[in-house]
């Protein structure tokens, strides 16, 4: 076997085909749902709905709990979102980009911290902190509750709290043997930044309107 492949794909030949399968489409459909998210598109929230179902069992069947919570948080919130996001404001507008106010901020900490204490005590419960991941896990999934809050109310900050949690998720899930994930992440990073640049256009330009 090619060491190359091996040392990417290796840990690969553990997974049965119907998991390997699922987390090919999984990615596949997270990545379309970054990239409408990107574009301002409202088909991020069933592209995500998609996604995220196959994730919650996957991650349930490799027993990776934080990420199983994570993905179970996005498919709530993929619904809130779909809802907020089709929702007008008026009689021919749907609620626009906007920016956080000081109230938003404060309820962003909140779940940050509350998320923290959360998957803390889940992890204790289930006595899952017996790796370094577990701590890193319990940051992501604080850092990524927030990010989708945010992009559920079409927050703009929302992109800051992507950028930072991929970030961190490409060596992670690389350490953990999902190789296709960390690619993914990978990409949600490039996209992330090039998503809050195309929200910044947007939001100056409807600012100058106003």
């Amino acid at each position: 076997m090619n060491p190359i492949f091996d040392f990417f794909f290796g840990q690969y030949s553990e997974y049965s085909d119907l998991h390997i399968t699922l987390e090919i489409i999984a990615a596949f459909f997270g990545l379309l749902s970054v990239l409408f998210a990107w574009f301002n598109k409202i088909w991020v929230y069933p592209t995500g709905i998609v996604s995220t179902a196959i994730y919650v069992y996957l991650l349930l069947q490799w027993s990776l709990l934080g990420d199983m919570m994570i993905n179970a948080y996005y498919f709530i919130m993929s619904i809130y979102g779909w809802y907020i996001w089709t929702l007008k404001i008026d009689d021919t507008h749907v609620t626009p980009i906007s920016r956080t106010t000081i109230e938003e901020k404060n309820i962003a900490i909140i779940i940050f911290v509350m998320t923290l204490l959360f998957v803390f005590g889940v992890y204790v419960v289930f006595d899952k902190w017996k790796d370094w991941t577990a701590y890193v896990d319990t940051i992501t999934t604080a850092i990524f509750f927030v990010g989708m809050w945010l992009m559920a109310k079409r927050k703009i900050e929302n992109w800051i709290f992507w950028v930072i949690g991929d970030i961190i998720s490409v060596p992670l899930y690389f350490y953990k043997g999902f190789t296709l994930t960390s690619f993914q992440y990978l990409l949600f990073t490039i996209i992330a930044i090039f998503g809050y640049l195309s929200w910044k256009k947007t939001l100056d330009k409807s600012l100058v309107v106003a």
